[in-house]
């Protein structure tokens, strides 16, 4: 027998919940991946890399090809200058990403505040670097979620190493402003605390809004791990490839960990992104894609007795539950599974301490005719 070192850990919410979806044959809008094909340009990007040889170890950092792409998109979107060779690392997914800032920075005792609701791989890294994890709650108020600064900074102290940050934001769908990152570098400046800025779903901001990257704020660049994922802006979660962008110090101690880590990552796959990223229209038109499945998904809701909560970012939207049932979030959700026949996940499952709201996570990256049988089950509870 060992002692575990994640003792509190069990199988994930979402491997859950798609077990579950799988044995009713449910359908699935719990866990967060697409049911649709990824653009066929893409994998003839990746096959032609494969018959060019592209098969062997790529550098550690990845391919220059990519960090230049990277580096490119990074300053049209953000103007942002990250150096192609020393700020800018290719990642076995975003997930390996913030592990390896996580082990890069974090020592044992030092403290990192998470704001839940909070992704769950967050916690689990903290702890295996040592680290204690400071949990803060996000302000729900009349179906809005936001952050109150004022009270996170009664959180930091000494011990303080790093806080995480997520925008546009999982499982909420809110999206931090220009403000709130004003604010936070108030509560930074004169401190030696660290950022990691998850920003996997950079591309998928409604309403005619554009996002705003930490990298937009030189300030807050220069003491953060900026993170994102080709997986979610590619429609192939399944490739585990992502980024992570960083001041050259952070960089130089964030690939030390990362070449132990992973080494480096699947070779023909950063081609195939290379190229495909060269058309800036495959990620620069993803909000207009995903807003109009947002708004087809809300408009048969608005049918149900759910109440929905905004959705700025993302492919979730959350909904109230409350006018149908006061059981548990894990409970309800588990009847819509089984009863209904439509997976989701509660968004107690994202705090710590199964904080009660009574609201599930619908994921709308879905066929059109997927999301329309679902609104059929849906609007007749």
């Amino acid at each position: 027998m060992i002692e575990s070192k994640l003792p509190k850990v069990k199988t994930t919410i979402f491997a859950t919940m798609s077990a579950l979806a799988q044995q009713h044959r449910a359908i699935n809008l719990g866990q967060g991946f697409p049911d649709f094909h990824c653009d066929p340009k893409l994998i003839e990007e990746v096959n032609r890399a494969m018959l060019a040889n592209c098969n062997q170890y790529p550098p550690m950092p990845g391919i220059e090809p990519l960090r230049s792409a990277i580096a490119k998109k990074t300053y049209t979107l953000y103007g942002a200058n990250y150096d192609v060779d020393h700020e800018i690392t290719i990642t076995a997914g975003a997930t390996q990403a913030i592990m390896t800032s996580i082990l890069t920075v974090v020592r044992p005792g030092d403290e990192v505040i998470v704001i839940e609701p909070a992704y769950d791989s967050y916690i689990p890294s903290i702890e295996l670097a040592g680290g204690i994890p400071v949990l803060f709650s996000m302000s729900l108020h009349e179906g809005q979620f936001s952050i109150d600064w004022d009270l996170l900074s009664k959180q930091i102290n000494k011990k303080t190493r790093l806080i995480i940050v997520n925008s546009p934001h999982n499982p909420t769908g809110v999206t931090l402003e220009k403000s709130d990152y004003e604010q936070l570098a108030n509560l930074l400046r004169g401190t030696n605390i660290l950022l990691i800025s998850d920003e996997v779903y950079e591309h998928m901001v409604f309403d005619g809004k554009a996002h705003y990257s930490v990298a937009s704020h030189p300030e807050l660049a220069q003491r953060s791990f900026i993170i994102s994922s080709f997986g979610k802006t590619y429609h192939v979660t399944g490739w585990k490839v992502g980024y992570v962008l960083a001041p050259k110090a952070l960089t130089k101690e964030f690939r030390k960990i990362h070449q132990f880590n992973v080494f480096t990552v699947n070779t023909p796959m950063q081609y195939g992104l290379a190229a495909y990223m060269n058309d800036e229209r495959k990620y620069t038109e993803l909000s207009d894609f995903y807003q109009e499945k947002r708004d087809f998904f809300r408009n048969g809701l608005s049918e149900s007795r759910f109440k929905l909560l905004p959705v700025q970012g993302t492919y979730f939207q959350c909904v109230d539950y409350s006018a149908i049932s006061n059981e548990s979030e894990l409970e309800f959700a588990s009847w819509l599974t089984s009863d209904i026949g439509v997976a989701a996940i509660p968004v107690s499952a994202f705090y710590q301490e199964q904080k009660q709201n009574h609201l599930i996570r619908f994921c709308f990256a879905k066929q059109k005719t997927t999301l329309e049988r679902a609104l059929e089950r849906l609007i007749k509870i």
